[in-house]
């Protein structure tokens, strides 16, 4: 199933179309001559061609050029940064509370349940109404639980029940928004400026993973605990603002008009009968449940890395840090059309350097190659998201993305679960090396059974 996306809405100040922008300044015949008979010296000092250079590989801002995708990107540098130092800040009290890293899980838990269900229900609701009035809706919903939660905090409540309910209560909020906010990309951008919308949207996602939990955690002893959920409020009025400043975005074409079960069941059965859909799906679920070992960190902190103070900080941070430095070389490869393929080669990538990661024997080189493996998740995710976008009907893009939510939230966390048992059972470089083999044999079999998929090609 496959439709053009809406064009960009014409931005005042000329920031429309792609084509009302110039591609380069128009020189004269003067220049040109001046050109060809300058000194050889002088045209190797000529800094314009590294510049040029630098441009192909450094990330894409094309989308920054129409001003409600900017408005809507710059609001989200606040709320990444934000919600991780609430991811922070919810553990961080509940093992306060109760001196128990159970109810750590158990709370991480109650989180997932709310993200699933509020995000598929959330994509149906996205399809039927205009966009732009739910992501207000639910933002102010995540600003009120984040306030709630600095309120408790503050009060010093000390309730668990509470501070798990009002966590729900947030992800639920989250859940509706997220495949709302997703769907309304491809109504902001061109369809061939995509894949760059998507690369800047995850560069500034990893830029919050890696830099947010870092300032959460130096705050805590300084400014206390409440005070992370209150900044996180305070973020979240940028994103109103920059949603009210969105133009309207209601449903298109036959889209349904109201959201109930059935709506939900078509998005699945359109992801499952649509080969293209179900494989950027499955690709991801092979990367995240064989690939991700995430769970493993805190016992190869404990005992392969054990003679390295850091060690367990490094190992969260080499992931986003990749995939922050993927982005901002994201130039190099969003304008590129072999979506399919391209998405294989990189989650292929994330598990050769899996692999690299299971076999080393100290920090740096482990660090190096989870960094590696973060910049292939980031250009996977560009494309996958890409292909989400592009080949769906305007009244099914809520839905689908709600499905995408499922998937990404759901993949870490059944990893977590297979990486737990096989560490346990046969050890973690057998576990982590094995699960990355598994990954690119994975890959090796989409690449050779599933062409339909493999020779995808986007209109660039």
């Amino acid at each position: 199933m496959t439709s053009t996306p809406a064009p960009a809405p014409s931005e005042p100040g000329g920031e429309g179309s792609a084509a009302d922008t110039p591609r380069g300044e128009v020189t004269s015949p003067s220049d040109v001559l001046a050109t060809v008979t300058a000194p050889a010296d002088a045209l190797a000092a000529e800094p314009a061609q590294p510049r040029g250079r630098l441009r192909k590989v450094a990330v894409d801002t094309r989308p920054l050029r129409h001003a409600s995708y900017r408005r809507l990107w710059t609001s989200s540098i606040v709320t990444a940064m934000g919600s991780q130092m609430t991811a922070v800040a919810v553990p961080f009290q509940v093992y306060q509370l109760t001196n128990s890293s159970g109810w750590v899980g158990i709370a991480s838990f109650c989180g997932l349940l709310p993200l699933i269900v509020f995000g598929l229900w959330g994509g149906a609701v996205a399809d039927t109404m205009d966009r732009r009035t739910l992501m207000l809706l639910t933002n102010t919903g995540v600003a009120v639980s984040s306030i709630a939660l600095w309120v408790q905090a503050a009060l010093h409540v000390d309730s668990i029940a509470l501070l798990i309910g009002l966590l729900m209560v947030q992800q639920a909020m989250f859940g509706m928004n997220s495949p709302a906010r997703s769907a309304t990309i491809p109504r902001l951008v061109p369809a061939e400026e995509l894949p760059a919308a998507n690369a800047l949207g995850g560069t500034v996602m990893s830029a919050g993973s890696l830099i947010g939990p870092m300032v959460g955690g130096a705050l805590i002893p300084i400014t206390g605990l409440s005070t992370l959920y209150l900044l996180d409020a305070c973020g979240l009025t940028v994103t109103l603002w920059a949603v009210f400043r969105l133009p309207s975005l209601p449903p298109l074409g036959t889209a349904p008009r109201r959201a109930g079960v059935s709506h939900i069941t078509e998005g699945f059965k359109v992801g499952l009968s649509n080969k293209l859909l179900a494989w950027s799906f499955g690709v991801d679920l092979i990367a995240m449940v064989f690939g991700m070992p995430r769970a493993l960190f805190p016992q190869l902190a404990d005992t392969t890395f054990a003679g390295h103070s850091l060690a367990l900080g490094w190992l969260y941070a080499g992931i986003p840090l990749g995939s922050l430095l993927g982005g901002l070389l994201s130039g190099s490869f969003s304008r590129m059309a072999r979506h399919g393929l391209l998405t294989i080669i990189a989650v292929g990538a994330w598990g050769v350097a899996i692999i690299g990661f299971g076999l080393s024997g100290n920090v740096t080189l482990a660090t190096t190659f989870l960094a590696l493996g973060g910049a292939a998740d980031l250009m996977s995710m560009v494309f996958r998201q890409s292909i989400l976008q592009t080949v769906v009907t305007d009244e099914l893009k809520g839905r689908m993305q709600g499905v995408f939510t499922v998937v990404v939230a759901g993949g870490p966390r059944l990893a977590d679960l297979v990486h737990g048992i096989g560490g346990a059972a046969i050890g973690t470089r057998a576990t982590i090396t094995g699960g990355g083999v598994l990954v690119v044999l994975g890959m090796s079999a989409v690449d050779l059974f599933v062409p339909q998929y493999r020779d995808y090609r986007a209109v660039i």
